[in-house]
């Protein structure tokens, strides 16, 4: 955890993603797409990807689910912008768990891979 930043302020900023996600929307330039869905929960995240010279330069999504997985579509999208397609295949179910800065539960393992899923998808 980063110092000067709490458990319940992280939260808050949790939240407030939800409320407010990043890169909520269409792609109206996107080269590639996928979806990705939770049978288990019934999420359901479509990314889309706008991608030159093997570098992703902008990422959206859109769907409904729950707060880890819009939050996780959220922070995701943002980290993804300007990585390279090699790159962004070998990220992993720890760095997606890196990016809430807080603990999640392995129940809830699925919500916030979703996303991520959806990329790779997009990427084949």
């Amino acid at each position: 955890m980063e110092q000067g930043i709490t458990k319940g302020m992280y939260k808050k900023h949790i939240l407030e993603l939800y409320k407010n996600p990043s890169n909520f929307g269409v792609l109206e330039n996107a080269t590639s797409s996928a979806t990705g869905y939770n049978s288990f929960c019934g999420d359901e995240i479509t990314v889309q990807l706008a991608i030159k010279d093997g570098i992703v330069r902008d990422a959206k999504f859109s769907g409904s689910g729950c707060v880890l997985s819009l939050v996780s579509a959220s922070m995701l999208t943002d980290n993804i912008k300007g990585m390279k397609i090699s790159d962004i295949k070998k990220m992993d179910e720890k760095e997606i768990k890196k990016l809430f800065k807080t603990k999640i539960s392995s129940s809830r393992s699925k919500c916030v891979l979703l996303p991520l899923e959806a990329v790779k998808k997009a990427l084949e």
